[in-house]
This record gives structure tokens, sequence and C-alpha cells, in this order.
């Protein structure tokens, strides 16, 4: 079975902890293969929204050829995030690692503990564009080609720009 699996970093040296995040994952009981993305940097993301004051993430994304459940190589992804530290204390915070399951084949499960697909894989241009280098022709399973996905977030984010504020208690939108 292909998994697709989301890795972030912002605190320490994150280009270090994703490498060794996949050296993790490639030594997984049951895992044949695994193919990553090259690292991408991005902006954090808040619940509120972008926070370029925070420390930049790095992003990568990797395809993982395994025979475990879904819900064993979840569990073991969150094993290798308490190794390098992850500390759940903020939901959507800074963290050494993050390691998410987007995708695991074909399934569709909205077990609470057990949320595949991603239900937000689609919003995240972070997600989209790493899995798309790995990837060129993936599909995210009930929502369509990734490609599609990625060029829509764009061609949304074009037409709605950011909102900025300059202090000044005025807020305008910004462009590029």
């Amino acid at each position: 079975m292909h998994a697709v699996v989301a890795l972030g970093s912002n605190l320490g040296d994150t280009s270090a902890t994703i490498d060794d995040a996949v050296r993790a994952i490639r030594r997984l009981p049951l895992v044949d293969e695994v193919r990553v993305s090259r690292i991408f940097t991005t902006v954090a993301v808040r619940l509120d929204g972008p926070d370029p004051g925070a420390p930049e993430f790095a992003n990568a994304v990797a395809i993982v050829t395994t025979r475990l459940a879904p819900q064993v190589l979840l569990g073991m992804l969150h094993a290798i995030e308490e190794e390098h530290g992850r500390v759940r204390a903020e939901r959507w915070g800074d963290r050494t690692l993050d390691l998410d399951l987007i995708a695991y084949g074909d399934l569709h499960s909205d077990d609470e503990h057990l949320l595949v697909p991603h239900p937000r894989a689609a919003e995240r241009t972070f997600v989209l564009e790493p899995w798309l280098d790995v990837d060129p022709d993936a599909e995210l399973p009930g929502r369509g080609r990734v490609a599609d996905l990625l060029a829509a977030l764009r061609a949304a984010q074009r037409e709605d720009p950011p909102v900025t504020d300059d202090g000044s208690g005025d807020t305008a939108k910004g462009g590029a």
C-alpha cells in the first residue's frame, strides 16, 4: 500500500530533522520503499493564518510503500515525532517535527484517531507542492489531482491576497 506522509519542522536544525525522520521511516518494519520530495521552506501557518514572524517551516512529503496497517503506521509516526522532542502544547504551534498521514491508498476513514485522507490536505500548499514534487501524477482520494488542487489554491491566493497591517490601524490587501 502507498501512504503519503507530510513532514514539517520549524525548530532546531529543520533540514537535519527532516532527513533523520525519513531515515527513521525507512527503518520501520514492513516498509519496503520511501520516496521523498525536496525540502520546501514555507511561512508558518497558525489557526488565524500565516505568521511571517514565526520561524519558517521546512516541509517535505514522503511516499511510503508499506504493509503496515494505517493505524499502526500512524502510531509509529507519532513515536518518531516524540523521539525528536515533539511536544503537543499548542495546536498549529512551532514544533521540532510534525508527521501527518495524508493518505493511505484509497482508504477513507472518519475515525477520530485516523482521519484519512487528511481533511485539510487540499488546502495546504505546503503539502501539495512537495507531494507533486515526488509524484507528478498524484491524486488526493476523493478530491482529485494534486496538480489541479495546487493550481486552484494558487489562483485563489492571487484573487484574494492576504490582508496586511502596517501598524496604523488601517488594513489593506497585500499584493505582489
